[in-house]
């Protein structure tokens, strides 16, 4: 990307196999937070995953402003070759990563096995999956976290319109993304400090109505209605996303919860990462649904006249998955780690895949 990528095609390739490594990684990550939780209470569990989320959204504060104004000063490549060696940086922390490798029965190496108990331990695994993912206290959540999240959205419209009618620059857009790292970290902090002891369901319920309500005021940056009340464009749109950034985060920090509570022992990153690419694609469904709504209104890159129309819309239908809230775990259970200890263990001994490791 820094140096000979320039058709559509390379630039795709490059992006999937970066993506790719950053997944692998993060799954792994995610998968040592979850053996970390396991069996703690929800304020335990939600003050790891805060942690993990605010030591992101910190990173994210650090860079976030340059990625505009760089690309202004020195172009796009230089930009891609500064970012390359981040990930090279970050690899160097594996080193500090302790763990003890348990050698049985389904912990060896599939490299020392034969191509036929590959392909045997790889049916196991998705048949443990499989029943552990159809359970009622893992499924049930699962949906609702799927239409929780496919609602339709009207960001890549807003993105038009703020780049094309309003002439946001990239310096400008690098200040918001600046602004949307600190309202993450602030989300965060709000979480760990006022909602990890608040049932799941309560959170959800407040999160999601006062995003839709909030979600709103776009249509006064849309319709000029700041402009009116002496509040340009820019300031409008900085406070916009800080305070939607604020909601957003710490209405998804109960999902990272939820899902690192249903996972049980010894499928914690297959488990977990499954429950959050159902979470990532219900989020791709909603914006290819905002997608079909944006060119059913015609709204395209210079023609905004719908545009206040499809926000709405899509602020209202976001309130459409609150009735599925019963889906989610009994609000008593939330607190009680016990729960959550004794499930993982049952599915476990079910499948016969119970072993004793130190958390690595």
């Amino acid at each position: 990307m820094a140096t000979f990528v320039d058709s559509k095609y390379s630039a795709a390739c490059c992006i999937l196999l970066s993506s790719f490594s950053v997944a692998f990684s993060d799954v792994v990550v995610d998968s040592m937070v979850v053996e970390r939780s396991r069996g703690e209470s929800q304020s335990v569990s939600g003050s790891l995953q805060s942690l993990c989320w605010g030591s992101a959204a910190f990173g994210g504060i650090v860079s976030s402003y340059f990625s505009g104004s760089l690309v202004d000063a020195y172009g796009v490549r230089f930009v891609f070759g500064v970012t390359a060696l981040l990930p090279l940086i970050t690899s160097v922390v594996a080193v500090l990563v302790k763990e003890q490798c348990v050698l049985g029965p389904s912990r060896v190496p599939n490299v020392l096995l034969g191509n036929s108990s590959f392909l045997e331990s790889t049916k196991e695994r998705i048949i443990q999956l499989w029943n552990a993912f159809r359970q009622p206290h893992v499924f049930l959540p699962t949906v609702f976290i799927f239409l929780w999240q496919s609602t339709p959205q009207s960001d890549s419209a807003m993105f038009f319109f703020t780049t094309n009618k309003l002439g946001f620059t990239p310096e400008f857009l690098g200040r918001v993304n600046l602004v949307t790292s600190v309202a993450s970290l602030v989300g965060v902090g709000l979480y760990n400090g006022f909602l990890k002891n608040v049932p799941l369901r309560k959170i959800f319920l407040a999160t999601t109505i006062s995003g839709s309500l909030i979600g709103m005021t776009q249509v006064f940056l849309v319709t000029g209605l700041n402009r009116k009340f002496g509040m340009s464009d820019e300031w409008f749109a900085i406070g916009d996303s800080l305070i939607l950034t604020v909601l957003g985060q710490a209405s998804f920090m109960p999902v990272l919860v939820l899902a690192a509570k249903l996972c049980p022992e010894g499928m914690e990153a297959t488990l977990f990462a499954t429950l959050m690419s159902v979470s990532n694609g219900g989020n791709v469904l909603g914006g290819l649904i905002g997608a079909g709504l944006t060119k059913a209104f015609g709204i395209t890159r210079d023609r905004f006249d719908n545009l206040a129309t499809l926000i709405i819309l899509c602020n209202l239908t976001s309130l459409l998955p609150l009735p599925l809230l019963r889906l989610l775990p009994p609000d008593d259970s939330d607190a009680d780690p016990q729960v959550g200890r004794e499930k993982g263990e049952d599915i476990c001994k079910y499948h016969g895949t119970v072993t004793t490791t130190n958390d690595s």
